[in-house]
C-alpha cells in the first residue's frame, strides 16, 4: 500500500535531506495509517514516536520494518517506551496495512532458494551474534547466563525465573542422578550446570560458539559436564534425554526434518526430548528483515505446523506448553540489566550498537506482549512415553 520504490531517489545524494513536499507526503501517509491506534507522531504519550529527521518516515514507507529499525539506529526518531509502541502497533494490526510483501522481497526469495543454515554457514551465523563478548552477556543475563525465556509463575527476579525454567525442564524430563543428557545449543552452560548440580545428571553440551564453549567449560568446572564445539549434525552416541533451548530458531525450515532425525538417532528408545523455541503464528522461510540483518543473522521462527510436519514419523509429541507471556518479562529484565551496565561498554561498542540492542530488546518485548510471538516447550518421545508420563504440576 505504501511501498514506493521511486521514493528511494527523493533524498538529496549529498545531504540526505528530504524535500518538504516529500516529507509532508510521508507524514500524512503515516498519520493516516496510525489513525485509531492511539499512537500519534510527536505526541505526548511515552509510546508516541518523536520524529527528529523527516527522512525517517520516508525510510519507513519505502523499507517497512527494516527502514524503521535502521532509522532508529541512526537516531532519526526516538521513543521513550519502544516496548509499548511495538505492542500497540501489533495489537492494532497496523502492520497488516503496510505493503511490505515479505513473500516478494529479495530477502525472502533468497531464504526460500538457499539453505542459509547449512553446515557450512552455521558457524558464521553463530559467530556474528554470540561471540560479541561474554562480559556483555554476563551483565545482561545475570547469574544464570541463560539466554532464553524464564518462568515467572512464582519468580520475582530474573535469576529466580531462570532457575524455575531450568527446574521445570528437569521435571518434565523426569531427571534423576546418572541420567545422560545431550544439551543441543548449550549456550554458556546454564542448563547443563543446573541439571548437573541439582539433579545429578551427566551432561554433554554442544555449541558452535567459541566464546560460549570457553565460558561453559569454566562455568561447569567440577561437574559431570562435557562441552563440545559441534554441530547438531555431527552428534554421535546415545543419550537418555535430549534438551534444546533457544537454538531451534537457527536451524531453518530446510533443515527441520534433518534436525529431528539426527536427535532421534541420538535418543535412547525410552528417552525424552524437550524442545524450547520461540514460535511464529504463520509459517515462514525468513525473519523480520531488520532483526535478520542487525541481530540474528539467518534466524527463522518456526510455526506450529512446521514443527508438526517435521516431526511426523520421527517423534511423538507428549506435551506442548506455551510460555509466551513469560518472555515479555524476561526481555524487560534483560533490558534493565543492559541499560544499567551500558556505561561500562559504551567506549567499546558505541552508541549505534546501544540503540540497536535497545530497539531489539524492547520491540521484542512488545511483540510477545501482543502475542505475535510465542514460546513453546514441547516434550517428545520416540515411540510414545510410558503410560504414567504427565506434565509436572505447574
Amino acid at each position: 500500500m505504501f511501498r514506493n520504490a521511486a521514493a528511494t531517489s527523493v533524498l538529496d545524494p549529498h545531504t540526505g535531506a528530504v524535500p518538504t513536499r516529500i516529507a509532508e507526503w510521508a507524514r500524512q501517509h503515516v498519520k493516516s495509517t496510525l489513525s485509531g491506534s492511539g499512537i500519534q507522531l510527536d505526541g505526548a504519550e511515552p509510546w508516541d514516536p518523536q520524529i527528529l529527521e523527516p527522512k525517517a518516515l520516508v525510510r519507513v514507507l519505502v523499507r517497512g520494518t527494516l527502514g524503521g529499525g535502521e532509522a532508529y539506529a541512526d537516531g532519526e526518531w526516538e521513543c521513550d517506551a519502544l516496548d509499548e509502541l511495538a505492542f500497540r502497533l501489533l495489537k492494532s494490526d497496523i502492520d497488516e496495512n503496510w505493503d511490505t510483501r515479505p513473500g516478494l522481497s529479495v530477502h525472502a526469495l533468497l531464504a526460500k532458494l538457499l539453505n542459509r543454515q547449512a553446515r557450512s554457514l552455521a558457524r558464521q551465523n553463530v559467530h556474528a551474534y554470540y561471540d560479541v563478548g561474554n562480559d556483555l552477556y554476563e551483565a545482561m543475563l545475570g547469574r544464570s547466563m541463560a539466554y532464553s525465556c524464564g518462568y515467572w509463575r512464582s519468580a520475582t527476579t530474573l535469576d529466580e525465573a531462570q532457575d524455575a525454567k531450568h527446574d521445570l525442564i528437569c521435571r518434565k524430563l523426569q531427571l534423576r542422578p546418572g541420567i545422560r543428557i545431550l544439551d543441543v545449543g548449550c549456550g554458556w552452560g546454564s542448563f547443563a550446570r543446573f541439571a548437573a548440580q541439582h539433579y545429578g545428571a551427566i551432561v554433554t553440551g554442544v555449541t558452535l560458539s567459541a566464546a560460549q564453549a570457553e565460558f561453559a567449560l569454566q562455568f561447569c568446572a567440577g561437574l559431570p559436564v562435557e562441552i563440545r564445539r559441534q554441530d547438531y549434525r555431527e552428534v554421535s552416541g546415545q543419550y537418555d534425554r535430549i534438551v534444546s533451548v533457544g537454538m531451534f530458531e537457527f536451524v531453518g525450515p530446510a533443515n527441520y526434518n534433518t534436525y529431528f532425525r539426527c536427535l532421534r538417532k541420538a535418543l535412547a528408545d525410552d528417552g525424552l526430548f524437550l524442545l524450547q523455541t520461540i514460535g511464529g503464528l504463520q509459517s515462514a522461510s525468513s525473519m523480520d528483515r531488520w532483526i535478520a540483518r542487525s541481530v540474528f543473522p539467518n534466524a527463522v521462527l518456526p510455526s506450529a505446523s512446521q514443527i508438526a510436519d517435521a516431526v511426523e514419523g520421527v517423534f511423538v509429541a507428549e506435551d506442548w506448553h506455551n510460555l509466551g507471556p513469560h518472555y515479555d518479562k524476561t526481555l524487560m529484565a534483560w533490558h534493565a540489566n543492559f541499560e544499567a551496565a551500558w556505561p561500562r561498554f559504551v567506549d567499546r561498542y558505541g552508541q549505534r550498537f546501544h540503540r540497536i540492542w535497545r530497539y531489539y530488546l524492547l520491540s521484542s518485548a512488545g511483540s510477545f506482549r501482543a502475542r505475535r510471538n510465542q514460546l513453546w516447550q514441547v516434550v517428545f518421545s520416540k515411540r510414545g512415553a510410558s503410560p504414567d508420563y504427565q506434565r509436572p504440576l505447574l
